[in-house]
């Protein structure tokens, strides 16, 4: 659990707009740089506000007419912060109970805009990201999505240039290997996404049916709080079979709209204007590859409001 809501209002920077000096402006300025540096680091919202509290409460301490680029010094302090971070999520991730899933932002139409940027906070490359090691997945994101150059990696992960190049190359085809095989359509992911809609809506379920690859693989995340499938349901006729019986249970009962998430289309599930859960999916080729269900009702609490994420 976060200790975020645990902080005084005295260890948090002012809210924009009010009476700051220059070095706070410089942390407001940058904040959701920050933000989405942490969140892509460690896949938690949660988890990147704390991040970003740790980086303020280092950057009041310092004299910041010294700090000659304060963009290149915030993001080296919040790095190794998300890296400590990460490495407590790593271990707290391995009691998790069933399947863990990246924590759902709503996000604003810009960040589909931002082909990269998209890209890097998906479901799908945030979940690959979870198989890199905390430095690996460092270096990927400060080079891969927010272009950084090697030397201040190496300063942010404390590494000689020599060392992050290697990482990087070695980070970069492990993602490679394992990322999809095309960027991700939002075309083809709102389509199976609407067949979903129209499933939970109509019980029609052959048209969604229609658009599962053989190899699909269905995860939700219920953190042992609501109900969930505790291990990944893989193949078709699985997947059916599991949708089936869930989508007829849910007909008539559960409302779903449309949204973007993470950068891309999702759908929104309630019941009795209580959200549910998070679907988003994967699609290549025009068939769905991923389906992931979000239903940890901790991670369901940043649905309501458009979380700004930037480069």
């Amino acid at each position: 659990m976060s200790e975020h809501s645990s902080r005084t209002a005295e260890t948090e920077p002012p809210a924009e707009g009010g009476h700051t000096d220059p070095g706070t402006e410089s942390f407001i300025a940058h904040r959701n740089l920050l933000f989405t540096v942490a969140y892509e680091m460690l896949g938690s919202a949660a988890d990147a506000e704390d991040v970003l509290q740790e980086t303020w409460l280092q950057w009041v301490k310092v004299d910041h007419d010294t700090v000659q680029d304060r963009r290149a010094y915030l993001v080296r302090v919040t790095t190794r912060q998300a890296l400590m971070r990460l490495r407590t999520l790593r271990r707290r991730k391995e009691a998790y109970v069933g399947p863990w899933l990246p924590e759902p932002l709503l996000t604003a139409p810009d960040v589909a805009e931002d082909i990269e940027l998209a890209e890097g906070v998906s479901m799908a490359m945030l979940l690959v990201m979870e198989t890199l090691t905390p430095t690996e997945r460092a270096v990927f994101v400060l080079r891969e999505v927010f272009g950084l150059d090697y030397e201040e990696i190496a300063a942010a992960v404390d590494k000689n240039t020599v060392t992050v190049r290697q990482i990087a190359h070695r980070a970069r085809n492990h993602v490679a290997a394992r990322r999809p095989r095309e960027t991700v359509s939002q075309a083809q992911n709102r389509a199976a996404l609407l067949a979903f809609q129209r499933a939970v809506e109509t019980g029609d379920l052959q048209s969604l049916l229609d658009q599962l690859a053989p190899e699909v693989v269905f995860l939700s995340d219920g953190g042992g709080v609501v109900q969930a499938a505790l291990e990944p349901i893989v193949g078709a006729k699985a997947v059916a079979a599991l949708l089936t019986a869930g989508l007829g249970r849910l007909a008539g009962s559960a409302s779903v709209r449309a949204a973007q998430v993470n950068g891309h289309p999702a759908l929104i599930m309630r019941i009795r204007e209580q959200v549910e859960g998070v679907l988003a999916v994967r699609t290549e080729d025009g068939l769905i590859t991923g389906l992931y269900f979000v239903r940890n009702p901790e991670k369901l609490s940043r649905l309501d409001e458009q979380t700004t994420l930037r480069r």
